[in-house]
């Protein structure tokens, strides 16, 4: 797994919890969509099919997990 900045990650779970109908029971959804935010530059229209960076979503879903929950 790549390092991330400390920054970067803060950043993306502040992006997260600020997203219009956030909920906690759709964390994935919403880390998904702040690493597809972050790396494309939109947010993901309804049938986005372009790749994320898969290791900064998961180090962003696993600090959200132990932050939100």
């Amino acid at each position: 797994m790549a390092d991330y900045s400390k920054s970067l990650i803060n950043s993306l779970i502040k992006n997260v919890k600020e997203y219009p109908r956030f909920s906690k029971q759709e964390l994935e959804k919403f880390c998904w969509m702040a690493v597809h935010e972050y790396k494309h530059g939109v947010l993901p229209s309804e049938y986005d099919i372009r790749e994320i960076d898969e290791d900064l979503y998961l180090e962003l879903l696993q600090e959200c997990k132990s932050i939100i929950y």
